[in-house]
């Protein structure tokens, strides 16, 4: 279980959610408490089906807590949340739109001027390495350049809050590296709050300030550990650094216990 601290900006205080359907019940978490800075990048890390992405949608006001409270910002949620922008595992761009159509949505719903909305559709699309595809329609770029509009989208929306379902999953390895790492420097740019599911290790020790370890089903929260690396950390040499080897090497054990078991020789080439 984690601690509540006195600066927290989003609060799960002992939830627990269970869903009815007919005369069956699912419980999806159990018990959970965790909690947030404004500004922090919380990983929720855990196998699938362990409840992480409950999380989000409690967060952003789609379901309630069956027991406990979830709050933001000092005021418990009720009703949608408009204060943060949602990307889940599926990118629902809009498929009569095209590519720079789908990441204008935000912004016309803004109001932005039409020459101001213009010129940030191509900062954000040249930034998600899409400014090629602006009149593409989403069923003519791979799912990879959906991913990527997407995340456009998200952006453009200016949100405190961003709440990503493993969002860059259908990436290859060196996209998302650069895609990560545009993520993080926007993150510290505009000082925005993240929470991030995804069951990938590597990905959880590289962009998290904190890492909430799921386990079980119904999920509950094992551990919570704070990143050892700086908050300005240069994702490209993560791989030369020590300490990211060592809390890596953390988050394994916890998740897997048994590998964690290896010979020494095994352990020592990781």
């Amino acid at each position: 279980m984690a601690d509540v601290r006195p600066d927290d900006f989003i609060v799960f205080s002992d939830v627990t959610k269970t869903f009815q359907t007919g005369t069956q019940s699912y419980t999806a978490i159990r018990d959970v408490t965790l909690s947030m800075k404004r500004g922090d990048i919380t990983m929720l890390l855990g196998p699938s089906g362990c409840g992480k992405s409950t999380l989000l949608n409690m967060t952003a006001g789609l379901i309630s807590a069956s027991k406990g409270r979830v709050s933001y910002g000092g005021t418990e949620v009720s009703g949608l949340n408009g204060k943060v922008a949602y990307m889940t595992q599926q990118d629902h761009l809009l498929p009569w739109r095209t590519v720079a159509g789908n990441v204008s949505v935000p912004l016309e719903v803004a109001g932005l001027p039409k020459r101001q909305c213009e010129a940030r559709v191509a900062e954000l699309l040249a930034l998600v390495g899409l400014k090629d595809f602006a009149t593409s329609y989403p069923n003519q770029i791979s799912g990879g350049m959906r991913k990527r509009c997407a995340l456009a989208r998200l952006l453009a929306a200016e949100r405190e809050t961003l709440l990503l379902d493993e969002p860059f999953g259908a990436l290859d390895a060196q996209l998302r590296l650069t895609l990560q790492a545009e993520l993080l420097r926007i993150c510290r740019k505009l000082n925005l709050t993240v929470m991030f599911v995804t069951h990938d290790i590597e990905e959880a020790a590289a962009l998290g300030d904190r890492c909430a370890v799921f386990q079980g089903r119904p999920g509950t929260i094992a551990k919570v550990f704070d990143n050892p690396l700086p908050k300005d950390r240069d994702l490209a040499r993560l791989r030369f650094d020590p300490r990211h080897h060592a809390f890596t090497n953390e988050l394994w054990a916890m998740l897997t216990p048994d590998l964690s078991a290896a010979p020494a020789e095994l352990q020592a080439s990781a």
